[in-house]
């Protein structure tokens, strides 16, 4: 099927991060048995914007940033998708993390594409005025290819409400009138939902919990790793610890934490407030490398930090029984073989994550109608929509004797092909 993308494009996003995203949907594809154009259009992506953004700096020079917006399918509705802002960020990167996105709304049964998009730079180094220059600059030139029909961008590495406020604000002066809708995870004040910041932490919970229903496990008495303490790690840390779960490492950029008997997580929290990250927190714990944090003996492992953690250098050390996906592509393809023939299960990313983008629809939905819910109703609304999609995975799973993963991703196409299918080709 490589012949469904001109060479001379393919190039430009032929990254191993794409490559890996490629290979789950090839070998979906087989399982999933959808005609040959599906399979064609849903391994390329529909549209690839690529900019250099001239950004004035806070001494007065000029400098560019390389930017990116990939939108992989809009057969479902408009596409959907973060923003990050990391040095790693490249077209490829973009373009996996926006096939991923598609295979999430499919999922969630969410009327969305997927697309992802990001600015290549490292947000630690930058001032707020640095950040809000690069950020409209970014919004500005993107204006022509998203907007609430089209395209709508979120948070993700390295942004946050703020940004969304600026892309917003950028966007509704370029309008002339306000725009809430244009982007989610934004601030309550201008139009965001309650529950957004939590959503992605308290949907990975949710697996986990039902997970744990189905094996017949007791998530009070299981102890957690959680790799990433940020908007991801820390709520699902949190949301854990108030559960009675014992959460026993915790780590993010600076290093990690352990303490075989449970962290007290609410204290980390007020520790990471005061001084931006972990360093310098040793109270009753021992500190440890990332790395180390993984193989860690533990029962539930929380992958909540970013793509290609766990590859076929170190699965065959993981001491877990279970591994939750809270971040996109932490586990490459050698690391997922080696994890299933040692019997590890993987709560899939597109399931697990899907807390965000599902509360990001419903920000969406509100701001279109102009009438907002409460907080109850939101963690409802998400906590009915996660469990539906676990257990038509989980069935699948069992039904078919297929991975996790693979029943996901079948779901998810199953979805997207019977919209390809309804819709046909034009003209």
């Amino acid at each position: 099927m490589a012949e469904a993308v001109h060479p001379a494009m393919q190039l430009e996003w032929d990254t191993p991060l794409y490559q890996q995203a490629l290979t789950q949907l090839d070998h979906a594809l087989e399982l999933a048995e959808v005609p040959d154009f599906v399979a064609k259009r849903l391994r390329a992506p529909e549209r690839a914007v690529i900019l250099n953004l001239p950004v004035k700096m806070d001494d007065g020079a000029y400098s560019m940033f390389p930017a990116y917006r990939v939108q992989h399918s809009s057969v479902l509705g408009p596409t959907k998708g973060g923003v990050r802002y990391d040095l790693a960020v490249d077209l490829g990167e973009c373009a996996a993390l926006a096939m991923w996105m598609t295979w999430k709304c499919a999922l969630l049964r969410l009327p969305y594409g997927g697309a992802k998009g990001g600015v290549r730079c490292n947000a630690r180094d930058l001032s707020l005025g640095e950040l809000s220059r690069i950020t409209r600059r970014f919004t500005a030139e993107l204006a022509p290819f998203i907007g609430p029909e089209l395209d709508i961008p979120a948070p993700d590495m390295a942004t946050n409400e703020q940004t969304m406020a600026w892309m917003m604000d950028t966007y509704s002066m370029q309008k002339g009138y306000a725009v809430p809708e244009i982007v989610t995870g934004k601030p309550v004040s201008i139009g965001g939902s309650l529950f957004r910041h939590e959503a992605t932490g308290a949907g990975v919970v949710m697996c986990v919990e039902r997970a744990c229903e189905r094996l017949e496990w007791t998530l009070a008495e299981q102890r957690l790793v959680v790799q990433g303490f940020g908007n991801v790690g820390g709520i699902a840390a949190t949301e854990l610890h108030d559960r009675g779960s014992r959460v026993i490492a915790v780590s993010d950029i600076s290093g990690g934490v352990f303490a075989p008997e449970g962290l007290d997580i609410p204290t980390l929290h007020a520790h990471v407030a005061e001084h931006g990250s972990l360093e310098g927190f040793e109270r009753g714990v021992e500190r440890i490398t990332n790395e180390t944090l993984l193989e860690l003996e533990c029962d539930i492992l929380v992958l909540a930090a970013r793509e290609d953690q766990v590859t076929g250098a170190n699965a065959g050390n993981l001491r877990c029984k279970l591994i939750a996906e809270g971040a996109n592509g932490p586990t490459s393809n050698e690391g997922d073989r080696i994890l299933a023939e040692r019997g590890i299960r993987v709560l899939p990313d597109i399931l697990t994550n899907a807390g965000g983008v599902t509360v990001s629809y419903f920000e969406w939905v509100q701001d279109l109608g102009r009438l907002f819910w409460d907080r109850d109703e939101i963690r409802r609304r998400l906590a009915d929509k996660m469990s539906d999609a676990f257990d038509r995975v989980w069935n699948v799973s069992e039904e078919r004797g297929i991975l996790l993963r693979d029943a996901a991703l079948v779901a998810a196409i199953h979805e997207v092909s019977a919209a390809l299918e309804a819709r046909g080709l034009y003209p």
